[in-house]
């Protein structure tokens, strides 16, 4: 009898939405648990690249008096990695460049306050209606944006980078 192995998931096909974060009431410990999907939303999802599902734990070091043979290792704090996104520049209708992420990123520059959060919803698709993994992180903000690398000698597609900091990653049940 042939043994069979579980299906391997494909990383090309994905789709990335970006909703505006709930509030975070002051005082409260109470956190969003998931994107609001009838919020806000920015962009379209038109990435060709994501990078950076990560966390890492940072585990503490306990020196025990007495025990020479070792040390004891406990728990510490999730470290997250910034998400980074590319994606062709977009041109809108008017045959401008799209500027949505540029305009999130200068306001938080310019001192707009509130400063605008924005939950993302990672979706990995094989075949059929619904996503296969989904990654979601909490409350994310622009931590950097590169514009695309200028070159007369290639006809390469112009390329902006998005990275984004965050409070929380996890994979959907």
């Amino acid at each position: 009898m042939a043994r069979k192995f579980p299906a391997l998931l494909r990383s090309f096909n994905f789709e990335i939405s970006l909703f505006s974060s709930l509030p975070i009431i002051e005082g409260s410990d109470i956190r969003p648990s998931g994107p609001d999907r009838s919020g806000v939303k920015l962009g379209d999802g038109a990435f060709q690249e994501c990078s950076g599902l990560e966390v890492e734990m940072d585990v503490q070091e306990y020196l025990e008096g007495g025990r020479n043979d070792g040390v004891i290792r406990r728990v510490g704090r999730a470290k997250f990695q910034n998400i980074v996104l590319k994606r062709g520049m977009l041109m809108t209708s008017e045959s401008s460049v799209n500027r949505e992420l540029w305009n999130w990123f200068n306001a938080i520059v310019s001192g707009v306050r509130p400063v605008r959060r924005y939950d993302r919803i990672i979706e990995v698709w094989d075949v059929g209606p619904t996503p296969v993994a989904s990654w979601i992180f909490h409350r994310g903000l622009p931590a950097k944006i590169v514009g695309p690398q200028l070159n007369a000698k290639t006809g390469e597609v112009a390329i902006e980078e998005l990275h984004i900091a965050h409070e929380g990653l996890r994979l959907k049940p």
